[in-house]
């Protein structure tokens, strides 16, 4: 196979991956996850019940897309931070940034989404473990770039807070989005909101983990 035919088959691949899943969240945000099926979906896709399977083994999957760069986003940032500047405050920046932008990987992800999420249990349920999946890489993260072993408490427990920062604000977007506020009014609130709770970790990380 030359490189050009296997460049457009992965391209295939991945449209295909792509209308599977935007087919899917329209679906469950109109009818709710729990009630779409997988025919649903593959009828709402014109594709197969096994190709839907296929690209995605699990459903919740199918709403969480990007869930791997969710998970990765705090360890990403702090792999990313330039000389002299600490995990906090790589974090603080890069949160900083997500708001400015309305970011959807931070909690932006709109009224229809969010009660998605919101009325599911099973989604509610999966983005808690996506929340803890992201604190876990975060520590391996802190314990590679500080010298320390994956089991270091320290690493484990500034990765914990920092974690705890991130999901608070997260349910806070969640939480404003659903009461009705637009984007820039949430935007405004958490952007004071960021700066006390990241305030309360300086003391005890602002020197933690410096490039």
């Amino acid at each position: 196979m030359s490189i050009e035919s296997s460049g457009l088959r992965e391209a295939k691949k991945r449209e295909t991956r792509q209308l599977i899943s935007d087919h899917a969240t329209r679906l469950f945000m109109a009818q709710g996850f729990e009630a779409t099926t997988i025919a649903d979906i593959a009828d709402a896709a014109r594709v197969s019940k096994k190709t839907v399977t296929n690209y995605f083994p699990r459903k919740e999957d199918m709403a969480f897309d990007h869930q791997d760069a969710f998970v990765a986003s705090l360890a990403e940032a702090v792999a990313a931070r330039p000389a002299g500047e600490s995990a906090l405050g790589a974090l603080r920046r890069a949160f900083e940034a997500g708001v400015a932008t309305q970011d959807p990987v931070i909690g932006f992800a709109g009224p229809d989404f969010s009660r998605m999420i919101h009325e599911s249990p099973t989604l509610s349920a999966c983005l808690r473990t996506l929340h803890d999946q992201r604190e876990e890489a975060l520590a391996a993260t802190l314990a590679e770039v500080t010298g320390s072993p994956l089991d270091d408490i320290t690493a484990r427990t500034a990765a914990a807070l920092l974690a705890a920062v991130h999901r608070v604000l997260f349910r806070r977007i969640q939480e404003l989005t659903l009461a009705g506020r637009a984007n820039h009014e949430i935007a405004a609130v958490v952007a004071e909101e960021a700066a006390c709770a990241f305030s309360l970790l300086e003391p005890a990380l602002g020197h933690y983990a410096v490039a």
